[in-house]
This record gives structure tokens, sequence and C-alpha cells, in this order.
């Protein structure tokens, strides 16, 4: 049964976290002609800091989200599925929670980044109405940069994000 609810990765749920990633970044590897960012972050340092989230499919971690605050709104670092759970909404369902994540936070705007090989990325956020904001190269990736407005129905944030 899929947990609809995501909840806080913990030090336990690492390597699933690192599998994850793994698999679901490899099929990329030779688009890009290199590992993709996502298969280069310090996982443990990410979990530690309180910036990874799990959804679980019968008690066992499917799917990760990585969500940074930043002073202008939130980014949202990292989403990804095992291949044995694509299809079950988990990659929806976390990109809808990091937007409820967002608001409730009292942001305006949720960013994000993909590579610009990751074609069917950059159509699937479109469709979600993310809006491409420019590209660059950056840490030898060329990337494109996305964000969406939200809805702001919390109080606004009064403090530097990430404090």
């Amino acid at each position: 049964m899929l947990n609809r609810e995501p909840r806080l990765a913990t030090l336990r749920d690492r390597q699933a976290v690192e599998d994850i990633v793994r698999t679901a970044y490899s099929g990329y590897v030779a688009r890009i002609g290199r590992e993709p960012g996502p298969m280069l972050d310090d996982y443990g340092a990410l979990i530690e800091e309180r910036r990874v989230t799990v959804l679980e499919h019968d008690g066992v971690v499917q799917a990760i989200l990585v969500l940074i605050p930043q002073a202008d709104g939130l980014l949202l670092d990292n989403v990804a599925v095992a291949p044995a759970a694509q299809g079950l909404g988990s990659g929806r369902r976390l990109l809808q929670f990091a937007e409820e994540v967002a608001v409730a936070s009292g942001f305006r705007t949720i960013s994000l980044y993909t590579n610009e090989a990751m074609t069917e990325n950059i159509a699937l956020y479109a469709r979600l109405g993310y809006v491409e904001t420019h590209r660059a190269e950056e840490k030898g990736f060329r990337r494109v940069y996305m964000a969406k407005q939200l809805p702001c129905t919390a109080a606004p944030r009064t403090t530097r994000a990430g404090t």
C-alpha cells in the first residue's frame, strides 16, 4: 500500500535514498556524458540537514524529494522515484507536497533546475505549471531553470530562509 504522507528521511533511509537516486538517474549518464548532479550529492549531509523527504510503498522507501529553502523561494532540488514504483503517483505526490511546504512556509515561488538533456522532465514540469526562467552552464552541466508561482495563503516569512 502506498503511504501518501511523505516523511522526513532518517539516516536509516540513506542507503534506500542513494539507491533510488542511482537507479532513477543512471539512464541519463549516456545522454549527458557523465553522472547527473543528483548522483553526486551527499545524501547523509542532506538528511542530517532535514532536506530529504521520502515516500513509502508497502513499508519500503520508493521515492525521495530534496527541498532547500532559499531567500526568494523554495528550491525543489531533486525528486526521484524507484523504477519499481513508477506509475503509482509517487512523483506527483512529492511534487504536490513540495508546493504544500512552500505555501505553508510563506514562499510564493518554487523553483527547480534540470539538465537540458532531460527533455521529458522539462515537458513534465511545464505541464505542471513551471515556466522556464533561464538556461545556464553550472558545474559543467547545461541546466534549464524553471519556477512556478504559488498562491500565498500563509503568513509571509519574516526570517531568512533556512534559519
